[in-house]
């Protein structure tokens, strides 16, 4: 149905109701007296009214759906035979908002703003509001404010209501813990230029894309290895609030196919319960790495372990490490379990990081703009733990990670090195592994059967 159609459809309904049904009453005479000279000012007007019961898809709160039929004529009819109705809005807040203008577009009105800007017991709350952070308000027919209630960070859900029925009574506020649901979820996808490209077009979260890279990133070099035609099949759980997708969790199960090969991966959790645990193939063979490919989550190689001319010192010179182009400010990580053993500026190097780790072997850090949180001489890091950020300090003519890898002091290739794999299932839990693999492999075989069905 086109829009034209839906407006006249409506509007015929509701002066059908307004006209027929009940004796004459000023509303419904100034509705006929409206139609009549300009039904393009009640079209606007309708339509305002619909989207401000809008909800935005991403949500903590639940969506009221109704056919735009049902949402005309009642609106106006509550407005006259009911002074108690409950109108509810939800917007996001934006970028460049501030709390006037959010209130604003939830239909507030001017006095009950002012009223809600003066009160600190009410702007304490709504300070933890966040760009991209949803708001609802439930008001009454006039744009006094009922109840503001939004989802804040660590999961509380806070709610602001009037005390009382009058506009001059204030309002309390309530937080407690959301009541967070875990979903299980299955998706799958192919590589036709990136992993997140990928991820994105299969509606998969960027957390989920992250730690698949991580998963398999001691056997797939997602810098180098991706082909067009590789593919994932992932299980993963996601928290909901009220139904709606609030984050992603953790990835339960997955496979990924890259240039022919298929690699294999389940959680399993450590003994006694814990939340800690790792990633194994469905045989029990521990896919943990002693050391990560990769110091960086997604980047371009610009520079190998090679001789080259030096970009600033114009000289050939061999090239110690790898090269990792990056935006400033990216996440750098430790590829390995170690200890902090130099943490600061260092000639050409610029902010660096060196990690020392068991057997001889140690790793470094250079360019950084900055050092994360607790990075100090001596404190121990473990394998994926943040140690910096991607800068320019230096001798570097753009932002980028310099990455070196050495045994014994001694310089290595890590892109080329084989490196040994953590320790597997024990035979004690073995069993109990077994029946953790086998229900989410037959989670990985019945997606795959699923999208082949789809093809063929």
């Amino acid at each position: 149905m086109t829009l034209q159609r839906i407006v006249t459809h409506s509007l015929s309904h509701l002066a059908s109701l307004l006209t027929s049904a009940h004796p004459p009453t000023p509303l419904r005479s100034a509705f006929r007296t409206t139609l009549g000279l300009g039904s393009a000012a009640i079209v606007a007007s309708l339509f305002v009214g619909v989207a401000a019961f809008g909800t935005v898809s991403d949500s903590p709160f639940p969506p009221a759906a109704q056919p735009i039929e049902q949402l005309l004529a009642p609106k106006l009819q509550m407005l006259e035979e009911d002074a108690t109705a409950t109108y509810v809005h939800e917007e996001r807040f934006q970028r460049g908002d501030t709390l006037s203008v959010l209130l604003d577009r939830l239909g507030v009105d001017d006095a009950e703003v002012t009223r809600l800007l003066a009160d600190r017991n009410v702007m304490q709350p709504l300070a933890a509001l966040r760009p991209g952070m949803s708001l609802q308000a439930k008001t009454d027919p006039d744009g006094n404010v009922r109840e503001l209630m939004f989802l804040a960070p660590r999961d509380q859900l806070v709610s602001i209501q009037r005390a009382d029925s009058q506009p001059a009574d204030g309002f309390r506020v309530d937080t407690r813990a959301a009541a967070l649901a875990q979903e299980t979820q299955m998706k799958s996808g192919e590589i036709r230029s990136s992993l997140f490209a990928a991820t994105d077009a299969a509606g998969v979260p960027d957390g989920v894309a992250t730690q698949m890279a991580d998963i398999f990133g001691g056997d797939v070099d997602f810098h180098r290895d991706l082909r067009r035609g590789d593919h994932f099949t992932v299980v993963y759980e996601m928290i909901t609030h009220l139904g709606r997708p609030l984050r992603s969790g953790r990835v339960l199960a997955a496979e990924f196919v890259n240039q022919g090969r298929a690699f294999r991966a389940v959680w399993f959790p450590e003994a006694g319960g814990s939340a800690k645990g790792g990633y194994y193939t469905p045989e029990g063979k521990n896919l943990r790495k002693a050391f990560l490919r990769s110091p960086l989550e997604f980047s371009r190689i610009t520079s190998g372990v090679s001789m080259r001319m030096h970009p600033i010192l114009q000289q050939w010179r061999m090239h110690k490490g790898v090269d990792y182009a990056a935006p400033s400010g990216t996440r750098v990580k430790s590829t390995s379990d170690g200890v902090i053993d130099f943490v600061g500026r260092e000639g050409g190097y610029g902010n660096m990081v060196i990690v020392r780790h068991s057997g001889g072997y140690s790793t470094r850090y250079a360019h950084l703009s900055g050092f994360a949180s607790g990075i100090r001489r001596g404190a121990r890091v473990s394998q994926g733990d943040v140690v910096g950020f991607v800068g320019q300090t230096g001798w570097a003519t753009g932002p980028h990670l310099h990455y070196e890898f050495r045994v014994n002091d001694q310089y290595r290739n890590p892109l080329t090195m084989a490196f040994p794999a953590a320790q597997p299932i024990t035979p004690e839990r073995l069993a109990a592994f077994r029946t953790t693999a086998d229900a989410l492999a037959a989670r990985l075989d019945q997606l795959r059967t699923t999208n082949l069905a789809v093809l063929e």
